[in-house]
């Protein structure tokens, strides 16, 4: 029996059967189209994440007190002495520009209209340091943080909230924590990004929120932003930083009270969590694959059974064991590739849906269904049928002619 002859055996053998088979094939499509728009949708979320990630510029670099590896005793907080030395063409000339940043959490209202916001005192350096562009408006110079003036940058969610627009809300008065604030600028969507929202946040002089509301002492910030002068002279910049700041933190042996993390590392940490998450996801749809297949076998077994005086027939009249091996394989294997394929249509729709109700809820992202995750399911579905068809169709070539045709 060639292969040919096999699959019209078994597409005449489905036919007759279709319920059965229908019913057979659904286990194999929630399967494959499960594990298809799981692998879709984690995809496509983590391309997402390290897109945002990746916007804000790769050759930047975050400079946070604390050690995040090792257990360090009273670290030392970081201080716009330290970041004024980091400004030293002299010690660090892999460096551009660096963005000192205290922040806090606050209400910001106006009329009657309210929020809670991520507040950031910042200096002039912080917009190109984050890549940020304005809608209108313009951005706090430095004259704002001489003068320590009461007046604020807000992000387009800030916006929507308070005015509901994002356009003609230039030189409006809002309250920070009760205190009035004139907004200069309105900052362009940039989305979610590696702390939160980007468009959630109030800018505001540095020297402002220093004095007036985020009281630090001591000149203390919260994080040092550092944009080296080249993507390419990021692990330089980042060597530079860590020298001057051991020097100035008399850290001579064991471990830095300060941790300098680059966009590379935040984007290689949020692809190493998405990427175990969408295993993950895809090994929970993997088991109904596992029971689709268990499915399979069940429905071989009874057909094996119901057509014993068949194939006792076909063993008398010449058929070798080999043939009848290849018959039911080849049924198996088609009805699990027949749901595989329908499955990926299935998953397809699955991923759209999903990905249209992300963007409804305010998280943009496409489910990406590559090429190797279609290969991979419809693999995998084929696998599923000869794996589970084996024995079943063991059992019917092993049956003996004369006891087969005897089987009522």
């Amino acid at each position: 029996m060639n292969i040919g002859q096999a699959v019209l055996e078994a597409l005449e053998s489905i036919s007759s059967n279709k319920l059965r088979a229908g019913l057979t094939i659904l286990g194999i499509v929630i399967g494959v189209g499960a594990v298809i728009a799981m692998l879709g949708v984690g995809t496509g979320a983590q391309d997402f994440i390290t897109g945002q990630i990746s916007g804000i510029g790769t050759n930047l670099l975050f400079v946070f007190r604390g050690n995040f590896e090792e257990e360090v005793r009273n670290p030392k907080p970081l201080t716009m002495s330290d970041a004024e030395a980091l400004r030293d063409k002299f010690q660090a000339p892999s460096v551009e520009l660096v963005a000192p940043i205290i922040s806090t959490n606050a209400e910001v209202s106006y009329e009657r209209n309210s929020t809670n916001s991520d507040l950031n005192g910042i200096t002039p350096e912080y917009q190109q340091a984050r890549n940020y562009e304005l809608n209108e408006g313009e951005f706090i110079t430095e004259q704002n943080l001489l003068g320590r003036a009461s007046v604020a940058v807000i992000g387009t969610d800030v916006a929507d909230k308070l005015f509901s627009r994002q356009e003609g809300v230039v030189g409006n008065t809002i309250r920070i924590e009760g205190q009035p604030f004139r907004i200069i600028g309105v900052l362009k969507s940039k989305g979610g990004g590696s702390f939160g929202s980007q468009d959630n946040i109030v800018l505001i002089p540095f020297t402002t929120a220093q004095t007036r509301l985020i009281r630090r002492g001591q000149d203390r910030v919260d994080l040092i932003l550092v944009q080296a002068a080249d993507a390419e002279l990021v692990p330089q910049a980042a060597d530079e930083i860590s020298q001057i700041l051991r020097t100035r933190h008399r850290i001579l042996f064991g471990a830095d009270d300060f941790t300098v993390y680059s966009q590379k590392d935040f984007v290689q940490t949020a692809s190493q969590i998405t990427g175990v998450f969408t295993i993950f996801l895809g090994g929970i749809a993997a088991i109904s694959l596992l029971v689709g297949g268990i499915g399979i076998m069940n429905i071989m077994l009874v057909s094996v059974t119901e057509r014993t005086r068949e194939i006792g027939l076909r063993k008398a009249l010449g058929a070798r064991k080999r043939d009848i091996l290849i018959q039911f394989l080849t049924e198996s294997s088609l009805l699990s590739m027949i749901g595989g394929i329908i499955g990926i249509g299935l998953g397809w729709l699955l991923s759209f849906i999903v990905g249209k109700i992300a963007a409804a809820s305010g998280t943009p992202f496409t489910p990406a269904i590559g090429i190797d995750a279609i290969l991979l399911a419809t693999l995998f579905s084929a696998a599923v049928g000869l794996f589970f068809g084996i024995y079943p169709a063991n059992r019917a070539a092993n049956l003996v002619p004369v006891e087969a045709l005897r089987y009522e």
